[in-house]
């Protein structure tokens, strides 16, 4: 059986990893894109591509299956309300996480077509980029959200 430490740890982790990650992956995208050069948004999108499926891809998964042996070897209810509205952020996170992958697999594809061709970047490039960045905004709040209500634990009934 998983200790509880353990299982506190690895929640933590993921937490952490979801939180840097994604801090990260902005940071770098929106630096390359300031560039305007086609071959650098390539290669750093391609760069972010795999770490949002390494890193980002396995915590997603890994915390709420931590959450859940978390909670139950505490004794916590799932139903309990910071813990509802911690699951109810979560997956407003993924909502506007799962398009962003798309979209960046589409803006690292249109970065190298115009690198490959010295073209200056596609109308369609600077659309994608404009949802890309406006779809940050809420998962990043949602997720420190779900850090405060974890380390808060706040008594907020359900009904």
């Amino acid at each position: 059986m998983l200790t509880e430490e353990f299982l506190r740890l690895v929640h933590v982790i993921g937490a952490t990893v979801l939180f840097g990650t994604g801090a990260g992956i902005a940071f770098f995208m929106v630096m390359a894109h300031r560039t305007g050069d086609p071959k650098l948004i390539a290669h750093v999108a391609g760069t972010v591509v795999i770490a949002d499926t390494i890193f980002t891809a396995t915590a997603v998964i890994l915390q709420p299956v931590t959450g859940y042996l978390l909670a139950r070897s505490i004794g916590w209810s799932l139903d309990e309300g910071w813990i509802a509205l911690s699951l109810l952020l979560y997956v407003l996170t993924g909502v506007f996480w799962l398009p962003v992958v798309w979209i960046q697999l589409r803006l690292r594809d249109l970065a190298r077509i115009a690198s490959e061709t010295e073209a200056p970047l596609p109308a369609a490039y600077h659309h994608l980029y404009r949802i890309w960045f406006a779809c940050g905004f809420p998962a990043f709040f949602a997720v420190i959200g779900i850090l405060w209500l974890m380390l808060n634990k706040p008594s907020i009934p359900l009904f």
